[in-house]
């Protein structure tokens, strides 16, 4: 069994302390495109012209400057967390934002964050 990934959910997720300073910036400074936003979550999606998306996340605190989970689109997370474990790697049960996505971190052998994404509503590929 191999992991079935979902290219058209692409995101690398940036953990920020300040949510609406942090979105200007990205979309301000480095003219990335707000795709959408769940700002009672504070989260938000900007398109960049490289065929993936940043998605920042509002956090209590930044553990360290730098962090940043690159986020995998899979079509099935239950069968890409069974894989996982297949392979004795550490990874979370998924959780879910209704009716939007269900996500799991996974690390690897150094600790460092990764994430699962299956969208629940289609996403579109980005255009190349």
């Amino acid at each position: 069994m191999a992991i079935s990934y979902n290219p058209a959910n692409c995101v690398v997720s940036v953990s920020v302390s300040d949510y609406d300073r942090s979105v200007a910036w990205y979309r301000d400074v480095l003219g990335f495109e707000l795709d959408y936003e769940l700002k009672e979550y504070g989260w938000c999606e900007l398109k960049t012209p490289f065929g993936f998306r940043i998605g920042i996340g509002q956090t209590e605190t930044v553990v360290a400057a730098g962090n940043v989970t690159p986020t995998f689109g899979v079509h099935d997370i239950d069968e890409a967390i069974a894989h996982l474990r297949e392979h004795d790697v550490n990874v979370e049960d998924w959780h879910e934002i209704p009716d939007m996505v269900r996500l799991s971190t996974f690390y690897d052998p150094d600790g460092t964050p990764w994430m699962l994404a299956q969208t629940l509503v289609p996403v579109e590929a980005p255009s190349g």
